[in-house]
């Protein structure tokens, strides 16, 4: 005896079983009411069970039907998930969710040239400083912060995190700034995170003194907020080389302090393969090392 009995009969008993209606089974189909009696009538042989009480005009599930149906139709929906899971790997959008620094200025003023490249791939960027399930699906993969590698996932080193004061031209000459410990004095957004403390450190001086202060969600905010005539920032430099280059802020120190984290290109490892995904990895490697010129201690994974 065969293992499973045919997928038409098990198809059309799936079908008659929600509705206990051979007619309404065969629209759905596109068979006829004999031809869903006809796969009813073999499975059921196959059995060797009775699955449906024919009564005049209607069909209800004996019990045997009953216990049989909820396991016919899960299976039947994992074949359907399973299916547009392969369809959707093949579709033209990629969905890429990002740090809202990293993605609202670097990838922003670059993806056009992934587009021109790819012509027929959509791309939609999302930006969240919270970390995205990929597990979930939605996001085909993510740019995240962290000390990386991930467990199920593959992960791409892309550059380590690294910071130094930035401001405006106007800041600069009216706060006087010419040496390190200026800073201690002036208007700083976020004072008391620390990464103005290990940039003090690296730079030879003591940590600062506690003091109240604006605390921004991402450098786009603080770049806003400077531009409008307040504050200095730890900032990303590599993030700001337009603005840097044009003389729009300005970098008063050398000194780059770098965190303990990184950025990761990431998603599912059981995703190796899939064309947009691929894609997206090689132009953004491509991308990066147009970059490299400069800070050689920012491209070296910890």
């Amino acid at each position: 005896m065969d293992r499973l009995p045919s997928l038409p009969a098990i198809r059309a008993f799936e079908a008659a079983g929600r509705h206990e209606n051979f007619s309404r089974a065969g629209e759905e189909l596109g068979m006829t009411q004999a031809a869903i009696s006809y796969q009813i009538r073999h499975l059921e042989d196959w059995i060797g069970r009775q699955l449906f009480v024919r009564e005049k005009g209607r069909v209800r599930l004996t019990d045997t039907g009953k216990r049989l149906l909820p396991a016919v139709s899960s299976s039947f929906a994992n074949m359907i998930d399973a299916f547009a899971a392969m369809r959707a790997e093949d579709e033209d959008v990629l969905e890429i969710n990002t740090a809202v620094s990293f993605g609202g200025t670097w990838l922003s003023s670059r993806i056009g040239r992934f587009q021109v490249r790819y012509p027929d791939l959509a791309v939609r960027i999302s930006l969240s400083n919270e970390v995205v399930d990929l597990a979930r699906g939605g996001v085909d993969a993510a740019i995240r912060g962290g000390r990386g590698p991930w467990e199920g996932l593959r992960s791409d080193f892309l550059v380590r995190m690294h910071f130094t004061p930035i401001c405006t031209p106007a800041f600069l000459r009216e706060n006087n700034i010419t040496k390190p410990e200026d800073l201690l004095h002036v208007e700083r957004f976020a004072p008391n995170d620390s990464l103005w403390a290990g940039w003090f450190a690296k730079a030879g001086i003591g940590a600062p003194e506690p003091k109240q202060g604006i605390v921004l969600d991402s450098q786009l905010q603080e770049a806003t907020a400077m531009l409008g005539g307040s504050g200095i920032s730890m900032m990303t430099p590599m993030f700001w080389k337009a603005d840097l280059d044009s003389g729009r802020l300005v970098q008063p120190f050398d000194i780059i302090y770098l965190s303990g984290s990184s950025h990761w290109l990431v998603h599912p490892a059981n995703r190796v393969g899939v064309r947009k995904i691929e894609r997206f990895r090689e132009w953004l490697q491509e991308e990066l090392a147009a970059d490299r010129g400069t800070l050689p201690e920012i491209w070296k994974p910890l």
